[in-house]
This record gives C-alpha cells, structure tokens and sequence, in this order.
C-alpha cells in the first residue's frame, strides 16, 4: 500500500536480471530532501531517458521499461522517486508542480545529462512538460495518461479521505501525499498552461480511452494546446496504461529515439 521498494529489494532484482544499476540519492540543503535516483547506464549511448512517476507510486512502477534490452541497448535511462513517495522525503508533499519540476531539473544538471527525453505518467505528465520548459537540453516530452487539463481535473471521492482530519491517519502515507497534490492540482495546472505555449519540442499524449483516473478529455486539451503534439488514443485500456502495456509505449519510445538520433 505504500508503493515503494528498498534499495536492495530493486539491485537484488536487477542483479538477478544481470543488469547494472545504481541507486544514489541528490541531496538539496535548501529544502532539506533528498532525491532517491536510480540509474541503467549503457556504455556509448548519449540518449538519456528521465523517468518521472504519478501518484501514488515509485521508481519501482518503471521496472518493465528500466529492464527492457531494447532500452537498455538504445538509451541511459534514470527513474526518479518524485518528493514525497519511495525513498525521496517519503511521507512530506511538495504540492507545487514548478517546484518538483525545478527539483528534478536539478537533478538532470547535476548529472550533466544532454540529450534528454521525459516520459511522465499521469501526475508525472504534467512535470514533465514543465521540465521541457525549464531545460533546453530536453528534446521531448512523453506523457503517458497525463492530468494535464486544468478545466478536467477530476474529483476522485477516496482522496478526500486523505485531507478529514478524522480519516487522514487511516490512509497509508503515499496516499496521503497523493491526495495533498491532488488537492490542488487543478490550481497548479492553470499556473504552469501559460507556458505551453511556449514548448515547441516533439511531445507524445498516449491515452486509454477508458481511463476512470484521468480523463480521456485530457487528450483533446494536449491537442488544441502543444504546438509539436502527436497523440495517441489506446482503444479499451485504462489508467494502467504505463506499467501494464509499457510494450505499446517503448515501441514508440524506441522509434522516438531513432528521429531525434538522425536529427542529431
């Protein structure tokens, strides 16, 4: 219930996949946290693939891609526990799309990664977006059921749970993170849509069209909304889209990157 793996519960299964992998966590002073990162590095290869997850979950929901040999042969690849969930501050939200996005932002020029894609799940969509406006090392975005439409953001009855007083300590602490987002998310998406405008890099919308987490009107506002937007309706899927038919989007992933290796 708390969607989230140690570190030796995820190098154990990679070691047994014999696939290197490192975990290491950035350290930010100024707001006291610390960003849990883990990383599949392939000798040669100078695409790097962000990972940035929704709510609730971890780095641990990207594994089918993180072990992928197609990735893995193409791409370095970095997962990132988002403040609040897996081992990043667990427990302690950070509510501002901006903020997570300039925190992860931090992250990708600490590593001094070039040549980026950032894929977004869900509440991760949005963030990715905006990290395509902070960093001009991006060259596109990926957003995989995102909740990117202020005007359909929908009202999901068990997070109010999270923010009674009388229910909050019932619900296990991811979820109570998901839920300090979540309410006030439609805000936060009308601060950041200004920019969009303004984000003229390739951005992949995929979208099942039975999605009762986010709604599939979300796909429409990516398409009158992004100036270089291709999206991509999934017939008869919901919101499991990333992590339960990842094969649909890794074929896209890979293609992604064969364009953006001939531009290069």
């Amino acid at each position: 219930m708390q969607w989230r793996k140690t570190d030796i519960e995820i190098q154990q299964k990679f070691t047994d996949l014999k696939i290197e992998s490192d975990i290491s966590y950035f350290q930010i002073d100024s707001l006291g946290i610390n960003i849990r990162i883990q990383e599949i590095r392939t000798e040669g290869k100078n695409t790097n693939l962000l990972f940035i997850h929704g709510a609730p979950s971890s780095i641990s929901t990207w594994e089918s891609y993180l072990t992928d040999p197609a990735l893995i042969g193409k791409a370095n690849m970095y997962a990132i526990d988002r403040p609040g969930y897996g081992y990043s501050n667990f427990g302690k939200a950070i509510k501002s799309i901006d903020e997570q996005a300039q925190i992860m932002n931090a992250v990708i020029n600490s590593k001094k990664l070039e040549h980026i894609i950032v894929i977004g799940s869900s509440y991760g969509g949005p963030i990715a977006a905006r990290i395509g406006v902070l960093n001009p090392n991006i060259k596109a975005v990926v957003m995989i059921s995102p909740a990117i439409d202020p005007e359909n953001e929908k009202d999901i009855w068990a997070s109010r749970f999270t923010q009674w007083k009388l229910t909050r300590w019932l619900t296990p602490t991811a979820y109570r993170v998901a839920g300090d987002e979540k309410s006030v998310h439609a805000e936060e998406l009308s601060f950041v849509e200004k920019d969009w405008k303004n984000l003229d890099i390739p951005i992949l919308h995929f979208h099942g069209d039975i999605d009762d987490i986010v709604p599939f009107e979300n796909l429409a506002y990516s398409k009158k909304t992004f100036q270089n937007i291709k999206v991509i309706p999934i017939s008869e899927i919901g919101h499991e889209l990333a992590w339960k038919d990842s094969e649909i989007i890794i074929e896209q992933l890979l293609n992604l990157i064969h364009q953006l290796e001939i531009q290069h």
